[in-house]
């Protein structure tokens, strides 16, 4: 009974993961995944799954259901929704799935077409692993082996002689006593740094804003799923910038003017203090509706060419489209650097449908 049980529950699960997959573009484009996110696992719902089953009454008449002519029309059967008095079955429940973050990764990855990441070569940190792998004759006495040593001890007795068959003591001294030791195995580690900006001015608006934090969460899943290990730093800027937690960056609202190059300052010196790029695997991510202060373009592409493109193993632009923006930054990162630049990588995010394929362009060079 229990393998029984087992195979319906793998069954429902796969049927459950093959509906999740089916709408995983609706998934994507809407925000409602970021307020179901949890520790490990995300909250997905699934609209329930109708089992055909048998139901047992009367037959009505009708085309299929009894006696009928040919060119007889269908039946409707009973009622549908809103018409006639209240009933009193069940209606269509929505089925809450929790699925870990990890298989969502893969399976944005799989309909995505997503390469797997390739680190860059000088990216990888090696941590050591102590594997207790052989045994010596001298160590600390919380290493003490003490099988081998009363091995070894009664191996003395025997070939000294002095061991009694009828009399098994075996008494360890000094020179029996054993350790365990252990070798340090070194364990590459390819590790990331990731850096959102997002634009929080007066132009952009809550619908802009929702977008951003959209993206961002599937593009953090799919990273974590590629690196042993990951370090998220957020910026947020107006005329101003400022290095926030997660919970600010997604659920921020704030107004003001636009300084872009403020927001690339905060990104250089966390670059600068936490993450070396010959340590790290870097990503920028900036969301912005291309709105930005008189002669500040000019400091911005500065910025970008010194300093944060070549520490970058991409730096992905995202221009949301926003009805008070003017979009000009798109054109001067354009006019700069090209639209096929190796490194910085560029997305027009005209709505949320447009989530789906700005992510495969941020993330589908495998870099």
């Amino acid at each position: 009974m229990g393998l029984k049980i087992d195979r319906d529950v793998h069954r429902f699960r796969e049927i459950v993961r093959g509906r999740i997959r089916d709408n995983l573009r609706k998934y994507i484009t809407h925000g409602e995944m970021i307020g179901r996110k949890g520790k490990d696992l995300v909250s997905i719902p699934v609209p329930s799954l109708d089992v055909p089953h048998f139901k047992y009454g009367k037959n009505k008449g009708g085309v299929g259901q009894g006696d009928g002519e040919v060119g007889d029309p269908v039946g409707k059967g009973d009622d549908g929704d809103g018409a006639g008095q209240a009933g009193n079955e069940p209606g269509r429940h929505i089925l809450e799935v929790d699925v870990p973050l990890e298989e969502l990764a893969a399976m944005m990855g799989d309909e995505l077409e997503l390469p797997k990441i390739e680190p860059k070569g000088d990216a990888n940190i090696s941590q050591y692993k102590n594997r207790y792998d052989s045994i010596r004759s001298t160590g600390p006495e919380s290493l003490r082996h003490f099988r081998r040593t009363y091995v070894k001890a009664l191996r003395r007795q025997i070939a000294s002689g002095i061991y009694n068959p009828k009399n098994p003591i075996i008494i360890p001294v000094r020179e029996d006593t054993r350790y365990r030791s252990w070798t340090s195995i070194p364990q590459p580690e390819a590790n990331a740094a990731i850096i959102y900006i997002m634009d929080v001015s007066g132009s952009m608006t809550d619908d802009q804003k929702e977008i951003v934090r959209t993206e961002a969460f599937w593009i953090d899943t799919w990273l974590r799923s590629q690196y042993k290990g990951v370090e998220r730093r957020y910026v947020i800027h107006d005329a101003g910038a400022k290095e926030v937690d997660e919970t600010t960056f997604y659920h921020t609202r704030e107004s003001g003017g636009t300084r872009i190059s403020s927001a690339y300052k905060v990104a250089q010196q966390i670059l600068e203090k936490e993450f070396p790029i010959s340590e790290w695997n870097i990503y920028c991510f900036q969301f912005s509706d291309g709105d930005n202060w008189g002669e500040d373009n000019r400091t911005c592409m500065k910025m970008l060419e010194n300093v944060l493109i070549p520490a970058c193993n991409l730096f992905c632009y995202g221009q949301v489209e926003s009805p008070y923006g003017s979009g000009e930054y798109m054109k001067s990162l354009v006019n700069q650097f090209g639209k096929n630049h190796e490194t910085l990588i560029l997305s027009h995010i005209e709505d949320k449908d447009a989530i789906y394929d700005s992510i495969k362009q941020f993330l589908g060079k495998g870099k």
